[in-house]
């Protein structure tokens, strides 16, 4: 060894931040291993590396049953500094990934919860994975958003979910379903989320589908509502661009539980809501007319206001709601209306006979009975012969 590898370490110790002492110690227990391949090398060895000059020895030993050294001799075998050339470089490039693996840990240790930017390097069916530029961090397939297509080159953002410290080096493991993604986003567009002006107090998510937030003011000059939509929608459309067109609905957090679950279900209308609080459910009453906006395609805007308020929702329209199902009548009349005019047809449809005779006597063709030609005809043609 010489002193441009001594000069290498305190390098590395000074800009990396690895200790040369613990390279040095890592590189001593790299060469026993190197020494005892060589011809002849004793089963047991030791190797001093002095710090100052770089010199390398190689002692073998002699130990008793109880581990004790009963002899030991200076045995550097020839060409050893080749041998320790290679091994140096080895170890210090294993020390360089080891030391890079737990300055990543130490960035991104107790990030859970926060949002990152990366640039998508690969993507398939089980796991996208981002590069953060100091670190790279994986997106499972059941952490993507459905149906979102993540193009390599792609910025996208990310919630770190998870940071794992494995021997391999720590994962990070993001998601773009999860709930708090959402708010994650809105803290970045909403500065009065930021400043505690306003909150956002409840969540619940498809993804890419629809997300409905419930938020409250903490300021009663605030519009907690009108804060996150911004100006001319501003703010939420730059939260629905990040999700590739997700919808999103905000509604007022409201403390009167009936009046929350109202706001839930927007954009329907609610006439009124009857609470069970022992069986936390809540029958609610709209118009007719609003009923499948109230329920929403597929039962979404029933099922996102359920999961927003903890209560489990019945809604029914003001018909049904007063023992009428106005379906079923329509269904009754309209089966009535054809069944009448059905009737009124039977009963003017003419005989297949009599409509024969009536369009040859409008077409004034009528034939005589037994094939026989009409009389005028005939003299007709013979007048034409003449």
């Amino acid at each position: 060894m010489d002193y441009n590898l001594l000069d290498a370490l305190e390098l590395l110790e000074r800009e990396k931040g690895v200790p040369a002492d613990t390279i040095l110690d890592a590189l001593a227990n790299a060469l026993v291993s190197a020494y005892k391949r060589t011809p002849g090398a004793a089963e047991e060895a030791r190797v001093t590396i002095d710090p100052d000059t770089g010199e390398i020895l190689v002692y073998g030993q002699e130990l008793d049953e109880d581990g004790n050294v009963v002899e030991e001799w200076a045995d550097t075998p020839e060409d050893f500094g080749r041998i320790a050339a290679q091994t140096a470089k080895q170890v210090i490039m294993q020390r360089l990934r080891d030391a890079k693996r737990e300055q990543v840990y130490d960035i991104y240790e107790g990030r859970e919860g926060d949002l990152i930017t990366g640039i998508v390097q690969q993507s398939d069916h089980r796991y996208a994975i981002l590069d953060l530029g100091d670190a790279e961090a994986i997106m499972p397939s059941s952490e993507r958003i459905p149906y979102e297509r993540l193009e390599r080159g792609n910025r996208v953002k990310a919630y770190i979910l998870e940071v794992r410290g494995e021997g391999k080096g720590p994962q990070i493991v993001v998601s773009r379903s999860h709930p708090e993604f959402i708010r994650s986003l809105f803290e970045l567009e909403v500065p009065e989320l930021i400043d505690g002006d306003i909150e956002i107090r409840a969540i619940a998510r498809e993804p890419g589908h629809r997300t409905k937030i419930a938020v409250a003011s903490n300021d009663p000059n605030v519009d907690p509502v009108g804060a996150c939509v911004g100006a001319r929608g501003s703010r939420v459309r730059q939260v629905v661009n990040e999700l590739r067109g997700e919808k999103v609905d905000i509604v007022e957090w409201r403390d009167d539980t009936a009046g929350f679950i109202a706001e839930a279900l927007s954009p329907a209308r609610v006439k009124e809501v009857r609470l069970d609080e022992d069986e936390r459910t809540a029958e609610v009453v709209v118009p007719d007319h609003q009923l499948s906006l109230a329920i929403g395609k597929e039962g979404q805007n029933a099922r996102l206001a359920a999961r927003l308020s903890g209560y489990r929702i019945d809604i029914r329209s003001e018909s049904q709601d007063l023992g009428l199902d106005l379906e079923d009548e329509a269904e009754e009349e309209a089966a009535v209306e054809v069944a009448e005019v059905e009737d009124v047809v039977e009963a003017t449809e003419p005989e297949p006979a009599d409509v024969a005779d009536d369009a040859e006597a409008a077409a004034g063709t009528e034939q005589p009975p037994d094939g026989t030609e009409d009389e005028g005809a005939a003299d007709g043609e013979e007048n034409e012969e003449n």
